[in-house]
């Protein structure tokens, strides 16, 4: 008998022994309080891939199993833009950068001159990506550089807040997709821990990836500007500099989980090209290992791209993807629904 329900039985039998009116000691069935056993992945099709997350879990959490894997090694690395939110039309960081320009430009007389500026006032996007690395990089220093960590942190919550996605007017936070939420769940659930390893800045990913994805701040990996420590009138801060530190892309990736997590995950999720080499670098560990790639192919319920795409370009990790036989998620077959809001 389950602890749960012996304690309910002793409780049951003082009753009759003090004069309850109960005719009989009520059975253990009668007590049982036992929840029925929740699906796991419901908001996903019956599918290969589907099936291949439950097997490898299945194996690798099986003590007899030769696939076995103690829990301390049971670690699973996701990128976040593109495999666990939209990505489209453009990164919702970049959109952050942009909104935050257009809102402190005026207290910046020194950016009237510069072409990158007027660029982001006039909405004119192609400008900026026109001139390439060079052009998002002064939109970031000039958007993400020159506060506090605690004041950038606000700024990131104030903006999730009230921005909305320009082709569905939702939040940003419920622009998530929901079967892979709960594939996070499920593997938390079976002893595994979980960390983004994402393109995008870190400092923008940890102020709400507890409440959205479950994952809390120290297991998000991400790119970052260099960082200072400094005493001033107000007390000690740490304040972020016009320099980068980190880019967390591609054969970086795997630098930055090795700097972060200290061993090889065993589960890797991802969905364009600058992705591959974490897949990669998980697929050549000892341990039974699960690649996976998020296809978008789905242009009614979200958006269908793949090799050229200039956001989420998926040209050599597709090619890996099907000749290695890892995990290709297919968005339209094998999700149900693909947002949160379109459970209600």
């Amino acid at each position: 008998m389950k602890p749960h329900n012996l304690f309910c039985y002793i409780l049951c039998c003082c009753s009759l022994f003090l004069g309850c009116n109960s005719k009989k000691a009520p059975t253990e069935e009668s007590i049982s309080t036992v929840a029925p056993k929740k699906t796991p992945l419901s908001s996903w099709h019956e599918s290969k891939s589907k099936q291949a997350i439950l097997d490898f879990v299945s194996v690798v959490t099986d003590s007899n199993h030769q696939d076995f894997v103690p829990i301390e090694d049971r670690i699973a690395v996701f990128d976040n833009d593109g495999t666990l939110w939209v990505e489209k039309p453009y990164y919702t960081q970049l959109k952050f950068a942009l909104d935050r320009i257009k809102a402190t430009s005026k207290e910046h007389p020194e950016w009237k001159k510069d072409p990158i500026v007027q660029a982001v006032l006039k909405d004119d996007l192609q400008a900026i990506l026109k001139e390439g690395e060079k052009g998002l990089m002064k939109v970031v220093m000039y958007s993400h550089a020159g506060m506090t960590t605690e004041e950038f942190d606000q700024q990131v919550s104030s903006w999730l807040d009230t921005a909305r996605h320009p082709k569905t007017q939702k939040k940003y936070t419920e622009m998530v997709y929901q079967p892979m939420i709960e594939l996070i769940h499920y593997l938390q659930e079976n002893q595994f821990k979980v960390y983004i390893c994402s393109g995008g800045g870190i400092d923008f990913i940890r102020p709400w990836a507890y409440k959205v994805y479950n994952i809390s701040k120290e297991n998000v990996i991400g790119s970052s500007l260099k960082m200072a420590y400094e005493i001033t009138p107000e007390g000690l801060v740490i304040s972020r500099l016009p320099e980068i530190n980190s880019i967390n892309d591609k054969e970086i990736k795997p630098v930055n989980i090795q700097l972060h997590i200290g061993q090889k995950p065993i589960a890797a999720f991802g969905n364009s090209d600058g992705d591959l080499a974490m897949l990669s670098w998980t697929a050549s560990g000892k341990n039974h290992s699960l690649m996976a790639f998020v296809h978008h192919t789905d242009s009614i319920r979200e958006w269908q791209y793949d090799r050229d795409s200039h956001v989420g370009t998926f040209t050599k990790g597709l090619d890996s993807a099907r000749s290695k036989g890892w995990t290709l998620i297919d968005m339209q077959r094998d999700w149900k629904v693909i947002y949160p809001y379109q459970k209600k």
